[in-house]
């Protein structure tokens, strides 16, 4: 007899529906299964087999031959079990099923009950593409599933339990979405607050602006001024998340197996801080089986790069690419896969080998070679994609002893929003979101400049040797620094103060 249940696959972030087909036929008993399986899902042989003995159901003693169609999809996961045995349970009639556009997704425990799955969230929402509306998942993904719309989420404990289910003996109750979860606003707990950083004025200056137009900084200074603090408090100043933001973060953790099982919506917007030591595949992503690396993880959040000279430079030259196209894609054997990479970069580093070069009370003990050596580990064309460089000096005594309030990051993010909302409200109907995402066309359209500005904006260009790319960034840096103060037109101090945040020697 043949039979038929439907799961899916992942592939990048993407789903793919999977046809789990069935045939029981006589012969001597055997359990075989074609359909391009990994190791994982070959496995799956002995865990359906005790898991459907173990349910209280009868193994098939007869030739077993499971199909995972498409044939040329590359099947990974446990996530097949739960169709399998369920195709299995139809084809020997211990199971009825009338109604075939239904999704089962779930890897089996010995003992039959269904356990936890990467990727739900893609998985589902490729289902209702497909116009399939009920699916069947492991109860604790049942609130990740019910994140997308039109789709009766059944939450599943065990196998037991849905095979009373779908024979009528006793129905599972569809899951209800907590209606407030989309719109559930952010104000979780942070690492760091801003309130907790004395002195570096102007480089809370540099962090609010960065973080009100999504735009690339590197922080430079000698070791103990702050700048790995300053950093880790940048999350706290960021705007909250739209609901499409959230939805694309969650679909990435999802997929990677990092999303909690209680927090099923990625609400805070992401910081990676990989160490230094960290591989090109672990970055970019990629490996035998292609994974989201740090610079996906970190998408419409932050990714920290601290000691940036230390990574290695071919490591360093591959963010290159996704800092412009604000994608990675990444090329195997198999086949292509393209991940979204659209970060904030804030990166730190010393001005040299020992750190104080510069610094007015420690004396440099770097020889001039030395110092060119390191600071030439990151390439020109690196540096120039990094709209804001800001220098982070040592912090006197009189301001680390200071007892007045100072700013929190809760009224930063206040002015951050407001100046968030209105990029958005100009970039409506587009796919913009930050003023760090316009091309040239957008810059050209969006970033009008008085004739005071013009004119400082010439001289800067001329006198700082700047690139095309340089010149469209300090443009975009100056209509960000207008949102911030509330102005339409981009005026000169705007523009002043967009070319100080440019590195001292041009590029």
């Amino acid at each position: 007899m043949l039979a038929m249940a439907r799961s899916c696959a992942v592939v990048g972030l993407d789903g793919a529906l999977v046809e789990v087909e069935v045939d029981t036929s006589n012969g001597m008993a055997g359990f075989t299964m074609v359909g391009l399986p990994d190791a994982a899902v070959n496995e799956a042989k002995e865990r359906v087999k005790a898991a459907i003995k173990n349910s209280g159901c009868i193994f098939p003693f007869k030739r077993l031959t499971v199909n995972l169609a498409p044939a040329d999809l590359r099947k990974e996961g446990p996530s097949y079990d739960l169709p399998i045995a369920i195709g299995i349970l139809l084809a020997s009639g211990q199971v009825q099923m009338t109604d075939g556009q239904v999704l089962f997704l779930g890897e089996l425990s010995l003992d039959g009950s269904v356990r936890h799955t990467n990727g739900v969230l893609p998985m589902v929402a490729v289902a209702r593409e497909k116009h399939i509306q009920t699916v069947f998942v492991p109860a604790v993904d049942a609130m990740e599933a019910t994140l997308v719309d039109g789709i009766m989420v059944y939450p599943v404990e065990s196998l037991g339990q849905l095979v009373a289910h779908l024979n009528g003996e006793r129905l599972i109750e569809p899951f209800k979405r907590d209606p407030s979860i989309l719109e559930r606003a952010s104000e979780g707990e942070y690492a760091q607050d801003m309130a907790a950083i004395r002195g570096q004025e102007h480089v809370k200056r540099a962090l609010e602006v960065a973080a009100s137009g999504g735009h690339n900084i590197l922080l430079s200074g000698p070791p103990g001024s702050g700048k790995t603090l300053l950093a880790r408090a940048t999350p706290s100043i960021l705007p909250r998340m739209v609901i499409e933001e959230a939805l694309d973060v969650t679909k990435i953790y999802s997929v990677s197996g990092m999303l909690p099982a209680e927090v099923p919506l990625v609400l805070q917007r992401p910081f990676r801080a990989p160490h230094h030591t960290i591989s090109h595949a672990g970055l970019v992503g990629g490996g035998r089986i292609p994974r989201p690396g740090e610079i996906s993880l970190s998408h419409r959040g932050v990714l920290f790069l601290d000691e940036l000279p230390e990574f290695g430079k071919n490591v360093l030259e591959v963010l290159r690419q996704p800092l412009e196209d604000k994608v990675v894609t990444i090329s195997r054997a198999q086949g292509t896969i393209t991940y979204p990479a659209n970060f904030m970069l804030v990166a730190a580093m010393n001005p040299c080998p020992c750190g104080f070069y510069g610094d007015p009370i420690k004396e440099c003990t770097c020889s001039a070679t030395a110092i060119a050596r390191y600071q030439k580990r990151i390439s020109g064309p690196l540096l120039d994609r990094i709209d804001i460089h800001v220098e982070v000096p040592r912090v006197d005594y009189e301001k680390l002893a200071d007892k007045r309030q100072v700013e929190n990051s809760k009224t930063v993010r206040g002015r951050v929003q407001e100046a968030r909302e209105r990029q958005l409200q100009r970039f409506h109907g587009t796919k913009l979101t930050c003023n760090a995402e316009m091309g040239p066309a957008e810059v050209r359209d969006f970033c009008q400049v008085d004739a005071a500005g013009e004119k400082l904006l010439k001289a800067a260009m001329q006198q700082l040797h700047l690139s095309a790319r340089a010149f469209h960034r300090v443009l975009k840096l100056a209509r960000t620094i207008a949102d911030l103060a509330g102005s339409e037109m981009i005026a000169a101090n705007h523009v002043a103060e967009a070319v100080q945040y440019r590195p001292r020697v041009g590029m």
